[in-house]
């Protein structure tokens, strides 16, 4: 199985659980407002131990349109974030978000046909 073929699986078999919606202030820094809906895959592990992140964007059944790869230094951690029903002006929207909080952000965009 290859790796967006991967993770479409996981989130079709995944509860997708939204605890920031778009427009809500990060908790640790009020300055930062995301940009898109925000959450986790519900009974998945990403790299810190909670959930598989998650954007949702609006393109309502696009499905896994890409991931972004973070390493947080201060957290000593490194993880991949999917980018769910995103079109690519919001893939760049949750990039720039990301490059903001200062762990970066490299967008790897899903090619079609790629599994």
């Amino acid at each position: 199985m290859g790796f967006f073929a991967g993770l479409d699986e996981l989130v079709r078999t995944s509860d997708v659980v939204v605890d920031r919606p778009r427009g809500t202030a990060r908790p640790r820094y009020q300055d930062a407002v995301y940009p898109l809906d925000y959450g986790h895959l519900g009974d998945t592990t990403g790299g810190d131990g909670d959930g598989i992140d998650v954007f949702v964007g609006t393109a309502t059944g696009a499905g896994v349109t890409g991931v972004l790869l973070t390493a947080d230094v201060l957290k000593r951690d490194a993880e991949v974030k999917i980018l769910l029903d995103c079109t690519p002006a919001e893939a760049e929207l949750a990039r720039a978000f990301l490059v903001d909080l200062g762990i970066g952000g490299h967008l790897v965009k899903r090619v079609s046909g790629s599994l």
